[in-house]
């Protein structure tokens, strides 16, 4: 069921950080070639290390492409801190980091008590609320107040919280990324409660989501990832999608590439869907792969995550008499990965529902043949380029992968189609530019409604 892999992993950071040493990129700049000035940008994140999520990630590559592209850019983080080029600046503003914490109940000190932050996140952690967001705004707000920095632009990373709000009340242009609601995570978490005092402990931890909704309902400017994302944000928040602006994530494709010196195992699948959440759609390939089995013997699949002990994908796995055919690796660099999707035939994205997708992007990036979910925004992100398939419908995935397992040409033509496709319309380099032209638009904006 976990066959360890043989080499060391290097960890996502190690590999960021070769990244950041080496020489950087010498990109055009729009703006200088327009006369126009470089911006001042400061990023934020609540939490911002690659290894605790998608935020990481994305504050890393963004502000690496706002770098290139000549513009002086700040990250402004609570821990786990970002990774980050080493022409950003990073500002740390620190908290209790609990959840990081041998022994939560005991982290708090005499002089912690004096702060009402710190105090409000100690109770927050110890009464099953996530109150990181909220802490981090009040935390941003004192350091403005402090240090009146001077910025053209700041643009949160779905911290949604109400220090948005009072600097945006104090004339600086603030806007959010909203990558996809948290309630539709909170209300798949809710369908599987066991008990009203299971539900009772998923509605605290997720009672940030209040303050999210007011802060969307009254933030001028507002960012999503896919006009999936807009739908959700509209459906769940009350907001208007009209001024909602659409600007994707990106893909590396510098890291995330074709290899072609190393030869693909067929009959090999491959996907990065997380274990025991059921949104991700790890069930609909398992069971997928149990009928393929009968026709193809050799058929492996490729799990990049980790497999929780006694959870329901571990007995699923027994059920289904997929334990010599399943494989779970955890802790390997991006590196890694793209060299395992360089070795798999075919990648997988399952999922019921993605707010952007960017496990397919990168996948179709490296140039492998990808079947994917119609799940929330993966159409948009696959556009004519991948295989799509009814989310949730086994039968529909089995009829796809036995089509690209038994035509190797189709194959080719999906692989080649996939990287040019991220080449074309979701590089980091596009995504910066699309931001840079919406950044001066809301200046504009500005300038033009403090004239009249």
């Amino acid at each position: 069921m976990f066959v360890p892999m043989s080499y060391q992993p290097l960890s996502y950071g190690q590999h960021l950080a070769r990244l950041i040493q080496a020489p950087a990129a010498s990109l055009p700049s729009a703006h200088a070639e327009a006369g126009e000035s470089p911006l001042r940008i400061a990023l934020l994140g609540y939490r911002s290390h690659p290894h605790v999520g998608g935020q990481g990630i994305y504050l890393h590559y963004l502000s690496k492409a706002l770098v290139d592209a000549g513009h002086q850019v700040d990250v402004i983080s609570g821990p786990p801190y970002p990774e980050l080029d080493g022409r950003v600046r990073l500002i740390q503003l620190p908290s209790l980091d609990l959840y990081a914490h041998p022994a939560p109940v005991r982290a708090l000190r005499l002089r912690h008590l004096r702060s009402f932050t710190d105090t409000y996140e100690w109770w927050s952690k110890l009464s099953g609320a996530f109150g990181e967001p909220y802490c981090f705004g009040r935390r941003l707000l004192k350091y403005f107040k402090r240090h009146q920095p001077q910025y053209d632009i700041i643009h949160d990373n779905q911290s949604l919280c109400y220090g948005l709000l009072a600097l945006q009340r104090r004339g600086y242009k603030v806007l959010a990324t909203l990558h996809h609601p948290i309630t539709r995570d909170r209300d798949l978490a809710l369908a599987t409660a066991t008990s009203k005092g299971h539900a009772w402990l998923i509605r605290r931890w997720y009672s940030f989501l209040g303050m999210q909704g007011r802060v969307v309902q009254q933030l001028d400017h507002l960012l999503t990832v896919s006009r999936q994302s807009v739908k959700d944000i509209e459906q769940a928040f009350g907001r208007s999608g009209a001024d909602i602006r659409v600007i994707p994530n990106g893909v590396d494709t510098r890291i995330f590439k074709p290899l072609p010196a190393i030869t693909r195992i067929p009959c090999r699948l491959m996907t990065t869907a997380s274990s025991d959440q059921p949104l991700k759609g790890l069930s609909i390939l398992l069971r997928a792969c149990a009928q393929l089995r009968t026709e193809f013997p050799a058929l492996h699949l490729l799990v990049i995550g980790k497999l929780k002990p006694g959870g329901s994908t571990e007995q699923e796995l027994q059920a289904l008499g997929l334990n010599d055919s399943v494989q779970f690796v955890s802790g390997i660099s991006t590196e890694q990965m793209v060299e395992e999707y360089a070795r798999a035939s075919i990648a997988v994205v399952p999922s019921l529902y993605e707010g952007f997708g960017l496990p397919a992007a990168e996948a179709m990036a490296c140039g492998i043949p990808l079947v994917c979910s119609d799940g929330g925004a993966l159409p948009e992100v696959t556009g004519e380029a991948a295989r799509l398939v009814a989310a949730g419908d086994v039968d529909a995935l089995v009829t796809a992968l036995r089509d690209l397992l038994t035509n190797p040409s189709e194959c080719t033509r999906l692989g080649q189609a996939g990287r040019e496709h991220i080449l074309q319309q979701l590089s980091w380099d596009c995504v910066a530019r699309q931001m840079e032209n919406y950044y001066r638009e809301l200046l504009r904006q500005g300038a033009a409604n403090a004239h009249h």
